[in-house]
């Protein structure tokens, strides 16, 4: 058996926004802590938009006059969250929220308290709090009063950086050492617990060596997380760097390894075995090169069960403009599909269950010009430029409603019956058959017609995101990693998109990156209840 090349008592396997955290709440509690990751840090959180989702009453709720409880995040949650924990933890998750903001608060992570006053995916960067999730929709309303609980990183552009370089900061200034370019590949045990890891580090390669494995990183993150052909060749160069100058390192973990390893949209072999019937190919990965299931796999092979990993989450955005939401989205037969006002992975949920995942966005005249007007304020750079060529490129126009279904090659005479139906609901006052609020509703009257399609289809100037759900299945009150056999296996811990955890069901915009940070939080802490110094 060979020595030990490092060690550490808590040792974090992938250093994004889980893994900072989990780092930081093991730190917390007195102990030391070395981190991995295979590039530079930060993963999938770094490239966000910095998005977290809290409530309860939080202060930056409060100091924005928003009255908001636990109970009332907990009704609109329990809808979107369904079965994906327990109602104990999802319950856990909401009372804890307002805490969970003081401590990111705490450890440097900016957030302020500027309301977005219209709907949207992404706001701009005059406001960092807003309707980040279906809350103020059809149906929802009914569950809970709408209140805005996409807290946004305060920083200019999508603000992910601005969500994890603070915590990485803050981390570093508490004694966590991190060691990049070292991919763990097995766990190490000693009877039935994990001890430690085996690695592959370039920490030995030469200097120059590792400046060119840091700027190739940085562009296989971004910007090859738009373009997957840039990221598949510098990978191809990452990759021959790797066999060529790293070495073999055993690491020992005193108390045990958390791994937040993100989830495997970055291997297409594993996203096709779990989720053979899904259009993921039509979908632009979300996340770094990292996000390949790695950790997941590594612990399958020691014994570990995993849960929900046919589960994606595919998201079409079909505003800013706002007035976008007036309009209807149908399929190739002229149906109406969702209430468009719904959250965006909600429209791609639908959309990947339609005849050959198709869909249009209807709408008149008089509602694009609204559209036109809006998106210049409403909209930042990357935003404008998919509405932009979303009406000049992927539109088709007509006189008539059969007009523009016959140039979209869609069901004319069910287009009709759908449009018709929406407006008579309209006139008559009678609720909308899909839920969408009245004060949003629009009628469809007004020619020339356009659809604009919003259909699964691989556009770089109009991605369709997406990422995995599923992964390790966790023991919900401690963090530690479920075993095949039954129990837990001792001294593993899993956080993040590496395991199952409160958005496994569905996604709305920041409840990845709370739950990284609840659950990270937690894998931390429970990590340290078998600490044993030497």
């Amino acid at each position: 058996m060979r020595t030990w090349d490092d060690e550490a008592d808590v040792v974090v396997v992938g250093y994004g926004g889980a893994g900072v955290c989990a780092a930081l709440a093991a730190r917390e509690g007195g102990a030391e802590v070395l981190a991995l990751d295979r590039y530079l840090g930060g993963g999938a959180t770094a490239l966000s938009g910095g998005i977290v989702y809290a409530g309860g009453g939080t202060w930056v709720q409060r100091e924005a006059g928003i009255d908001d409880d636990a109970e009332n995040m907990l009704a609109y949650l329990g809808a979107e969250v369904g079965d994906a924990v327990s109602a104990a933890t999802l319950r856990q998750f909401c009372e804890q929220s307002p805490a969970l903001i003081d401590w990111l608060t705490e450890h440097g992570v900016p957030f302020q308290a500027s309301v977005c006053p219209y709907k949207t995916s992404y706001p701009t960067d005059d406001y960092y709090l807003y309707f980040s999730g279906s809350e103020n929709s059809g149906g929802f309303r009914d569950l809970a009063k709408p209140r805005q609980r996409g807290h946004r990183a305060h920083g200019r552009g999508v603000s992910g950086k601005a969500l994890f370089g603070p915590l990485a900061r803050s981390a570093a200034a508490r004694g966590v050492r991190v060691r990049t370019g070292t991919t763990a590949t097995r766990l190490v045990f000693e009877g039935d617990r994990v001890v430690g890891i085996e690695a592959r580090t370039l920490d030995g390669a030469p200097a120059a060596v590792r400046r060119r494995f840091a700027a190739l990183a940085r562009i296989s993150s971004k910007p090859g997380v738009y373009h997957q052909g840039l990221r598949r060749a510098v990978q191809a160069l990452l990759d021959r760097i790797e066999r060529r100058y790293a070495v073999a390192v055993r690491i020992r973990a005193r108390s045990g390894v958390v791994l937040t390893t993100g989830g495997f949209i970055a291997n297409e072999t594993m996203v096709a075995r779990h989720a053979p019937d899904y259009p993921w190919s039509q979908g632009l990965p979300l996340g770094t090169a990292g996000d390949d299931g790695s950790g997941i796999s590594m612990a399958l092979d020691a014994g570990a069960v995993a849960a929900k990993m046919d589960a994606l989450s595919t998201w079409r955005f079909i505003a800013p403009p706002s007035a976008f939401f007036g309009a209807i989205a149908v399929d190739s037969r002229g149906r109406r599909m969702i209430d468009e006002s719904r959250y965006g992975a909600a429209l791609g949920a639908a959309i990947a269950t339609a005849p050959g995942h198709r869909a249009w966005l209807l709408v008149d005249a008089e509602l694009a010009a609204e559209a036109r007007g809006q998106i210049g304020g409403q909209s930042v750079w990357f935003q404008r430029m998919q509405t932009e060529r979303l009406l000049r490129m992927g539109s088709f126009s007509g006189r008539t409603v059969e007009e523009v279904a016959a140039r979209a090659g869609i069901d004319a005479v069910g287009l009709r019956e759908t449009v018709d139906a929406h407006n008579r609901a309209i006139e008559h006052g009678s609720p909308d058959p899909l839920g969408k609020p009245d004060e949003i509703r629009r009628p469809i009257r007004t020619g020339p017609f356009a659809l604009l399609d919003i259909s699964f289809t691989a556009r770089l100037t109009y991605p369709m995101p997406m990422l995995t759900l599923g992964g390790l299945l966790v023991d919900e009150e401690t963090g530690a990693v479920r075993a095949e056999a039954g129990g837990v296996i001792p001294g593993l811990y899993a956080a993040g998109r590496a395991a199952v955890g409160i958005c496994s069901n569905g996604y709305v915009s920041g409840l990845s990156l709370a739950d990284c940070v609840f659950a990270g939080r937690r894998a931390g802490s429970n990590v340290l209840e078998h600490l044993q110094r030497s």
